[in-house]
């Protein structure tokens, strides 16, 4: 039998949760999947239709810190500023709160803290999700392995699944109807070598949602059917070239991924369209420039910003090609924010 999200939280936290400390804190890195699921098979427990695999960004991503408010609305403040009860974001959050709160009466007070955009296609709800979470963990002190963590992460947004981990990570998307079985893990391979480059082309929040967009998609594309096996294919050649070293192979495979995710999302009714025209230049330039010899590539999200991917001998070329580009260094030491060391 299917189930719903309190039931999957209730097989997990089987016991009323008492706080253990007066406020919980927490950091989560955001991460850009090479490979996109694009498609939910359960929408209620955010089960995808196909696995998929993601680089995370290290020191980029979200700082949460939740404690308890009086009065009778919960409290959220993102980067300094307070956030609205008439907001979609406010109402998501407190959908989400609802199914931890010890008592009907606790009132929770949120804070966080992101150095990335938020809603701007740089996967800002997969490190809040999974920051929160994490954090609630550290004030409940819940029992719970990095596994079962990823569960109720994606509850909230199917990517928080993959953001308990730095480096690849797969999230399985499992068989099962009540989707203990659909959870995100860390790959042992790393790449020293690997660079993913930021560039920020329209940070303001994108009009349709990433959710809005895929049940768009899963209803009305007609070619939609092809894209479980396309992942399949995407992730399989993937997984060995991160084995192999073969930087060629992961980076081709992760543009025609991005690719033919926009491409399905082109042929929605009515189509739904992230790529600015600012957004295409950058791609040329990409073409043009590995047309002349440079390995660079590609992938994008539900958003007009680019993620570049590289190898560090060529961090000098990509800097003079793109001057803007905001370049990540996934495998280096991996440290928190300074102010979420000091909550």
């Amino acid at each position: 039998m299917p189930m719903n999200k309190q039931q999957v939280i209730n097989s997990l936290i089987n016991e009323v949760s008492v706080p253990n400390k007066e406020f919980g804190s927490a950091f989560a890195s955001t991460n850009i999947a090479l490979c996109k699921y694009w498609g939910k098979r359960n929408a209620e427990l955010n089960l995808p239709m196909t696995s998929s695999l993601s680089i995370s960004l290290g020191h980029l991503g979200a700082c949460t810190k939740i404690g308890f408010a009086a009065g009778t609305t919960d409290q959220y403040t993102l980067n300094n500023a307070a956030v609205s009860e008439n907001t979609v974001f406010y109402r998501r959050l407190v959908e989400f709160l609802d199914l931890f709160r010890p008592t009907a009466d606790t009132v929770f007070s949120v804070t966080t803290q992101t150095n990335i955009p938020v809603a701007a296609g740089l996967a800002s709800s997969a490190c809040g999700f999974a920051a929160l979470v994490k954090a609630m963990q550290d004030l409940f002190a819940w029992p719970l392995s990095l596994e079962q963590l990823s569960i109720l992460a994606r509850l909230g947004s199917g990517s928080a699944s993959r953001s308990f981990w730095d480096g690849f990570v797969q999230w399985d998307a499992g068989v099962r109807e009540d989707g203990m079985d659909s959870f995100a893990y860390s790959l042992e391979q790393e790449w020293s070598e690997l660079r993913v480059g930021l560039l920020h082309i329209d940070n303001k929040p994108k009009g349709c949602s990433s959710r809005e967009a895929m049940q768009a998609t899963v209803e009305t594309s007609p070619f939609y059917k092809l894209w479980p096996q396309t992942v399949a294919n995407a992730l399989t050649v993937t997984k060995q070239a991160i084995i192999d070293r073969d930087f060629w192979s992961l980076g081709a495979t992760a543009e025609a991924n991005a690719l033919a995710m926009h491409a399905l999302m082109l042929s929605t009714t009515p189509a739904i369209v992230y790529t600015q025209g600012a957004t295409l230049d950058c791609m040329r330039q990409v073409w043009c420039a590995r047309a002349e010899g440079l390995n660079l590539f590609f992938t994008q999200d539900a958003g007009p910003n680019l993620k570049l991917l590289f190898l560090s001998k060529d961090e000098a070329k990509v800097k003079e090609l793109f001057a803007q580009v905001e370049i990540v260094a996934p495998f280096a030491t991996i440290t928190k924010p300074v102010e979420c060391l000091h909550d």
